[in-house]
């Protein structure tokens, strides 16, 4: 298949949890014989922090205004069979009705960001990346949630005629073990963009038992991080880090910790790309506990569960064989059931799945 993606970056890394999925997915598509090629705006704080400039068995279309780039999107979209808008993509709505007057490729729309825009749903408030006919026009509604309710949820709301999850996923030719670096050393560490919606949990996951073990050393690596962060002196930071850093970032620490945005963590079944790519790294990992977390990882058996903070300070207290058997055991079954080989598979068959239900309605509507 041709695929065209129209989506926020595949580029940077920088302040995003899109780029890295988008990478491991767009890789496998390619081994697996598919081609594809991804839309993205070149906006300026993308631009200096970006970490891939080509888009291996595929094409990375960088452009700075639609209108540079509707011809030639018009043209990849015409003989493509599938076209996907994703969520927070700058040029959505114009992307959207590109796909559905071209009438051949397969009109896909992809939430990575499920959480935010039903919670902005709820609140009222306009999601810019929808136009005012929400999503009955697409074939095909790929959620990064999954869950009970989606499913009805985007039919309520949107009018989505066929919704299925995409979860997150980890390329395990990125994130695997590595070697511990000493400026990474930590007790416990956390990865993550700076977020006011994760702050609350982190700071009873993190904060707190960093203020109570002094004698430890505590890490955080991301982006975005206010200087009116609650540091302490045994709270160490890295400013935000490429990928190829993750592993031993990871490697570094005797744990880690997951944090869930809110809004995704209200609503459970979210796992987060960190949660997959820390148990790729082969670390012993400790997470906010949210519903569904258990269809992902079994707490307990390949990971802990953090409540609150003296969950993590218990964590802390463990062997270092119990939690290596932990880790183990997780990096297994993340590897086995999560990986974006995994994802790119399930994708290709949700795609065949939707052209052929297209093709048999067109069908009955001809007889």
């Amino acid at each position: 298949m041709k695929i065209v993606i129209f989506g926020l970056t595949i580029s940077s890394s920088w302040g995003n949890g899109h780029a890295t999925l988008w990478r491991g997915l767009c890789k496998h598509l390619a081994r697996l014989g598919h081609s594809v090629v991804f839309y993205e705006r070149d906006v300026p704080y993308y631009a200096a922090t970006r970490d891939m400039f080509e888009l291996p068995g595929g094409r990375l279309q960088l452009y700075l205004s639609w209108s540079d780039i509707e011809d030639r999107a018009r043209a990849d979209v015409a003989d493509a069979d599938a076209a996907i808008v994703t969520s927070y993509c700058p040029d959505a709505i114009a992307a959207t009705d590109l796909i559905l007057q071209g009438g051949h490729a397969l009109p896909v729309f992809y939430d990575l960001d499920t959480p935010i825009t039903m919670a902005k749903l709820k609140a009222g408030q306009p999601v810019s990346y929808i136009g005012a006919s929400g999503l009955r026009d697409f074939k095909l509604v790929l959620s990064f949630t999954g869950g009970p309710q989606i499913s009805g949820e985007f039919r309520q709301r949107l009018g989505a005629q066929k919704v299925r999850p995409l979860y997150g996923h980890v390329d395990g030719d990125v994130h695997h073990p590595a070697a511990p670096q000493p400026h990474y050393r930590a007790a416990l560490s956390y990865l993550g963009t700076y977020s006011e919606d994760r702050q609350r949990a982190l700071e009873d996951l993190f904060v707190a038992p960093a203020r109570k073990r002094q004698d430890l050393r505590f890490l955080i690596g991301g982006a975005q991080y206010p200087d009116s962060f609650p540091w302490s002196p045994n709270v160490f930071f890295v400013r935000h880090l490429p990928p190829a850093e993750h592993p031993p970032f990871f490697a570094s620490s005797r744990l880690t910790l997951n944090v869930t945005r809110f809004a995704m963590r209200e609503m459970g079944w979210c796992p987060s790309g960190r949660l997959f790519e820390a148990a790729a790294c082969g670390v012993p990992l400790i997470s906010d506990a949210w519903a569904g977390i258990d269809e992902f990882l079994t707490p307990g058996d390949e990971m802990l569960l953090g409540h609150g903070t003296e969950d993590v300070l218990a964590a802390l207290d463990m062997n270092d064989s119990e939690l290596q058997r932990m880790a183990r055991r997780a990096r297994e079954r993340v590897l086995t059931q999560h990986s974006s080989e995994r994802r790119a598979r399930e994708l290709v068959v949700l795609l065949e799945q939707a052209a052929r239900r297209d093709i048999d309605q067109s069908m009955t509507v001809e007889a």
